[in-house]
């Protein structure tokens, strides 16, 4: 199986179990599951966030998923809580389709960690 379809096979099942967990089966986008990985990383539980706070919980997911690439690593924790990182290197120029496909193929690595989706 290539490369390409393996990450859309993964990325659809993801997408599924996602979606019927925590949106009553609506489809959810990488956006939304980026910010689902900013609330767990931030592990407060669901509250409601101001504006700010969704920016910021987006920031932490990004962070989290590419830590483990070696473009930022984890620094310190903040007096409320919240994660903070600091960037170990730059990320390379990525067109839009490609900076996509390594945000999912990120996303995807981070649930098999937490053995949400199969490996």
């Amino acid at each position: 199986m290539s490369r390409d379809l393996a990450l859309k096979m993964k990325w659809e099942l993801l997408k599924e179990k996602i979606s019927k967990q925590f949106a009553d089966g609506d489809i959810v986008d990488l956006d939304a599951i980026i910010y689902l990985i900013g609330v767990q990383e931030l592990g407060q539980g669901y509250r409601t966030f101001k504006k700010d706070e969704k920016v910021n919980l987006m920031h932490i997911a990004i962070c989290r998923l590419l830590e483990p690439l070696g473009y930022y690593k984890f620094n310190f924790f903040d007096e409320d809580g919240w994660p903070h990182y600091k960037t170990i290197d730059e990320l390379p120029f990525l067109k839009p389709g490609e900076q996509s496909v390594l945000m999912k193929e990120a996303v995807i690595q981070y649930f098999v960690e937490k053995e949400f989706i199969p490996s």
